[in-house]
C-alpha cells in the first residue's frame, strides 16, 4: 500500500480526479488533512472502482 500525499496540491489533484470520475461531486472530494482513506472510500463508493485502482491512479498524478 503507498502513502498517498494529497497535501499541497490538492485542488490539482482534485481536478484531474473529477476528470477521470465525472459522477463525483465537490462534497465527495472533500479533503480534511489526515482522512485519505476517507476521501478514497468516498470514491470508491460513487465509483465502484476497487481502493488499489483508486490508489493507483493518484499515485500515478
Amino acid at each position: 500500500m503507498t502513502e498517498l500525499s494529497f497535501k499541497g496540491n490538492w485542488n490539482t489533484l482534485k481536478g484531474k480526479i473529477k476528470q477521470k470520475y465525472a459522477q463525483l461531486t465537490d462534497d465527495d472530494l472533500l479533503f480534511e488533512e489526515g482522512k485519505e482513506e476517507e476521501v478514497i472510500g468516498r470514491i470508491q463508493k460513487r465509483t465502484g472502482e476497487t481502493k488499489e485502482n483508486i490508489r493507483s491512479f493518484i499515485a500515478k498524478l
